[in-house]
């Protein structure tokens, strides 16, 4: 009896380990799920907040003339643009052009200054970092894509300054009549080209008449989540009443 019992408490004792280590196992699992859902969170959080913190830069100046169902007839003051021209398919050509526009205005450039006389004569002027602005701007023109950044307000033909790579180039963009259409979601060309047709389509419902080519025009950076983007077509118009 006494054996029996002996080995009774054995086993006994054997299955309380087993469950109290089931039940540990389980509670680290829990553990760590809630971690999991924690750190998601916490990179969501982060996340959103990089994107506001991005949002905060200095944007092209306009006043809404019109507003109707997510369009605007916008007037746009005068601006410089910083702006280089690439040969590629149209979700491609972006990324290429970034890069030189981006070291432009981190640096790459010739800072457009007075330098009092030193010694020796002939001291190259220092560079500038520039401010990122928004929108970067996508153009076609002659079959190729004309990117652009814009430069802050505070800037002029003769104080902008000198691009280093031959390849960027500086102009100055005179006020000017804008349609535009608004939309979020990725960066692609289906998007672009369906949001375009309706800008299009809003035009000449209007009685507008395009002046140029559109511009697909993006405020923020590739880390901003796509539902929060904010992405916009633009297409300078003159109206037919004024005959601007």
């Amino acid at each position: 009896m006494k054996c029996d019992a002996f080995i009774s408490g054995c086993c006994a004792g054997k299955g309380g380990e087993l469950r109290f280590r089931s039940r540990m196992a389980g509670s680290k699992k829990v553990i760590s799920g809630i971690l999991r859902i924690a750190r998601v969170r916490w990179v969501t959080i982060a996340t959103l907040l990089l994107a506001v913190n991005a949002m905060a830069v200095e944007e092209a100046k306009y006043n809404v003339l019109r507003a109707e169902d997510g369009f605007e007839l916008r007037e746009y003051e005068s601006h410089i643009l910083a702006e280089t021209t690439v040969d590629g398919e149209f979700e491609d050509a972006g990324n290429e052009a970034f890069g030189r526009l981006f070291k432009y205005i981190s640096g790459n450039n010739k800072q457009q200054q007075k330098v009092a006389m030193t010694s020796p004569v002939g001291q190259e002027p220092s560079s500038q970092k520039i401010e990122m602005t928004s929108p970067v701007g996508q153009q076609k023109q002659d079959g190729k894509w004309v990117v652009s950044f814009m430069m802050p307000a505070s800037f002029t033909l003769e104080t902008t300054p000198e691009p280093k790579d031959p390849n960027v180039s500086i102009r100055e963009v005179p006020a000017r009549l804008i349609a535009a259409v608004r939309y979020s979601g990725f960066w692609s060309e289906k998007s672009y080209r369906r949001n375009l047709a309706k800008l299009q389509d809003w035009i000449a419902n209007n009685r507008l008449t395009p002046s140029g080519e559109p511009i697909w025009a993006r405020y923020n950076p590739p880390f901003m989540p796509w539902f929060l983007r904010r992405n916009e077509i633009l297409i300078p118009v003159a109206s037919q009443e004024s005959g601007d």
